[in-house]
């Protein structure tokens, strides 16, 4: 009978295996290494991309930001120009109208009344003076109602004083300017000279 020896051959056979194995444990580790960096490098790229468009939309924010401030700048300008533009044409419409109030005080102004302070505010003239009596006051107010520049006469103040041993009525009272289209902006103070004397009696 013939033995043959077999474990020369299966020792080759198991060294032949492992070195597959270790080799395919290599291939598998190295993909594996591999895959993860290309992982991590494809990760880290897409980061700095999201980074950059990060960066880009912040900037382009910021502009937006300025740019809407310099509109809302030139809002305020435009509406600056636009009130400045109003006041002007106002001052325009209404830049005689202090001659037109002193030239209707002295023709509706009655004998026995003496003007000593004319005040305008807004629309608002406020006139002090004197009156022979409380009567003439009364026709002075009932004049300032029938005129085309004056309306709404309102008596504040009466009182008795005297003045240069002459006992009169001291009154104060308000008068609405009217004005076309009824504007009722504001304007300046128009004061007086020192006192204005229309008419007085006596004389």
């Amino acid at each position: 009978m013939i033995r043959i020896n077999l474990l020369p051959h299966r020792e080759q056979k198991r060294k032949a295996r492992l070195a597959r194995f270790a080799i395919l444990a290599g291939l598998a580790l190295g993909a594996g290494v591999l895959a993860i960096g290309a992982g991590y490098v494809w990760l880290s790229t897409q980061i700095n991309i999201q980074d950059e468009r990060n960066t880009f939309l912040t900037d382009e924010n910021a502009k937006l930001d300025k740019q809407i401030a310099e509109i809302e700048t030139l809002k305020k300008e435009r509406q600056q120009l636009l009130d400045r533009k109003k006041v002007v044409e106002r001052l325009q419409s209404n830049r005689g109208e202090a001659v037109k109030i002193f030239d209707q005080l002295a023709r509706q102004t009655p004998e026995g009344i003496y003007l000593k302070d004319v005040k305008q505010t807004n629309d608002q003239v406020t006139l002090l003076g004197y009156a022979q009596s409380s009567a003439r006051v009364s026709t002075f107010m009932r004049s300032l109602k029938d005129s085309t520049v004056f309306d709404e006469p309102n008596l504040i103040e009466i009182a008795a004083v005297t003045v240069g041993n002459q006992k009169v009525n001291q009154f104060n009272l308000t008068v609405k300017v009217v004005r076309e289209g009824g504007d009722d902006q504001s304007k300046g103070p128009i004061k007086s000279a020192a006192g204005t004397k229309p008419k007085e009696a006596g004389k």
